[in-house]
């Protein structure tokens, strides 16, 4: 086996926020996860690109911004391997020369009128689902074909969920009564931990990715992480001062949305009339799911350390977004640019990490599109100079960070674009209302939201008519503008008889 270059151990989750991992949240119970935070590097202030799971994933995988791609919301996707911007995570792993192996969601959203889709780089695979679930790859083995009625008893489970597991009932959730390994996230675990008994290459380095569904709802939570909670230690979820969302993007997003909006008001009229025990319980069991996805991430990483595959190793824990959880007036899943859906949990670990930098919070900007770099210099390959991201152990930093929302996309018109800029200790959205058709001749209708972090941090207060706060709104808007021109200007294509040359000085 290549002994230069580290394994590289991928680990994922579905819409868990930035705070629920130990080293945030006092309450929580994450050990493996609090283990990799204290031997590596925990970044307090990392977002995603796009609050929602298929524009989120794409970016992180492809290294663009959403906008860049094409692919902004959940109905998007990359269809044409032979058109695609750049190489995937895992082909630039695989052409590193390390055996790729690929375990639970990607959410590529590429099998529209495609029989075999491709893995994108991965040599094994094992996804969750059915095989008619939109999510095949090529030669992966489903959960569907090989344990169809493990799959049918997790489906009877979660039957009142509602789309996505998202509705009331889903945000209520149950304690499961089926065993762990009938659940789509413990069927994967299996099929993961059984790779690393049976299938590593001993001649080449890792590249490992573990992905799972949860936390998302729905909350059916096996009873064991639910007992590690008690209702009592559980805080309720803060509220604003408002009864509802007035010139914010997304009281926009709600007034194009009627279906969205109608969603919304469904659990709002629900959690109105709840005590704050039972409100409390919903929480409990969002963290439970968490603490259900740690135990699974500690028994693959204890199988890797038996293995000596820790011993040279690049650990990366990451979520795709984050997840409102009932704020700002009950509010739940995510599609938003406040923190709670953008912000997401981000830990870099492993032997791989310099020394003095273990243990440390760092407070510097990240981006899920710097993961890309930072994973590809690891593994030996050139930087592609185009891509907007950085290497997070490097030493060049963004000023800020970025995050992108065009409306949530299934049953309405496409949003005009709402983006966010975002600093330590500020937070500017520029936004337009409506659909995208005719906006650009309504640019002049441009609004906008101002909060001030470190006062604010539920961003309950919106400044940016203040005339106080005048000079750091437009510094903002500047770095939010210059940011993506710089961005833009660089790819995902770029015509120059030198080449990316001229990009490399």
């Amino acid at each position: 086996m290549s002994q230069d270059k580290p394994n590289i151990i991928f680990l994922m989750t579905d819409q868990q926020r930035w705070d629920c991992i130990g080293t945030f949240n006092e309450h929580i119970h994450t050990p493996n996860l609090d283990k990799l935070a204290a031997e590596g590097i925990t970044f307090r202030d990392a977002v995603c690109q796009s609050p929602m799971c298929a524009p989120s994933r794409s970016s992180m995988m492809m290294g663009y911004y959403p906008s860049q791609l094409g692919v902004r919301t959940n109905y998007g996707g990359l269809f044409e391997e032979d058109k695609l911007p750049s190489e995937p995570l895992p082909e630039l792993m695989h052409r590193a020369g390390y055996q790729t192996a690929g375990f639970g969601k990607t959410h590529w959203n590429h099998s529209e009128g495609v029989d075999e889709p491709s893995t994108r780089g991965f040599e094994v695979r094992s996804i969750g689902l059915s095989r008619q679930s939109g999510h095949y790859e090529q030669g992966a083995t489903m959960m569907g074909d090989s344990h169809p009625e493990a799959l049918e008893a997790y489906h009877e489970e979660t039957k009142d969920f509602g789309s996505g597991e998202e509705n009331v009932n889903g945000y209520t959730g149950l304690t499961s009564q089926i065993p762990m390994n009938q659940h789509r996230d413990g069927w994967v675990a299996e099929q993961a931990l059984q790779f690393l008994d049976e299938g590593i290459d001993p001649e080449r380095p890792l590249f490992f990715y573990l992905s799972f569904l949860k936390p998302h709802a729905g909350f059916n939570v096996p009873k064991a992480f639910e007992d590690l909670y008690r209702l009592e230690d559980i805080p309720d979820i803060p509220q604003p001062p408002w009864e509802d969302e007035v010139q914010t993007h997304l009281a926009a997003s709600d007034e194009l949305n009627s279906n969205s909006r109608q969603s919304y008001l469904d659990k709002k009229k629900v959690w109105d009339q709840r005590s704050s025990e039972e409100r409390r319980r919903t929480t409990l069991r969002y963290w439970a799911n968490c603490s259900w996805l740690d135990h699974y991430f500690g028994l693959a990483l204890e199988k890797l350390e038996n293995q000596g595959r820790l011993d040279n190793a690049l650990i990366v824990f990451v979520s795709d977004h984050g997840e409102m959880l009932g704020e700002r007036q009950f509010r739940f899943t995510k599609y938003n640019l406040y923190d709670s859906s953008v912000r997401v949990p981000l830990i870099l670990s492993g032997t791989h990490i310099q020394e003095q930098k273990r243990g440390t919070i760092d407070r510097g900007p990240a981006e899920l599109v710097d993961l890309v770099p930072t994973l590809t210099r690891a593994a030996g390959l050139e930087a592609n100079p185009m891509l907007p991201g950085v290497d997070l152990l490097g030493d060049l930093r963004h000023r800020g960070t970025f995050c992108e929302f065009h409306g949530k996309g299934v049953t309405a018109p496409h949003s005009a674009p709402a983006y966010m800029w975002r600093t330590a200790e500020w937070k500017l959205i520029l936004y337009l209302e409506g659909s995208v058709a005719e906006s650009a001749s309504r640019v002049h209708e441009t609004k906008g939201e101002l909060y001030h972090l470190t006062v604010d941090p539920h961003e309950w207060t919106n400044l940016y008519d203040e005339e106080q706060h005048a000079v750091i709104r437009e510094q903002l808007k500047t770095e939010l503008l210059m940011h993506l021109a710089v961005s833009w200007a660089k790819g995902p294509f770029f015509y120059d008889r030198g080449g990316t040359k001229p990009l490399e000085r």
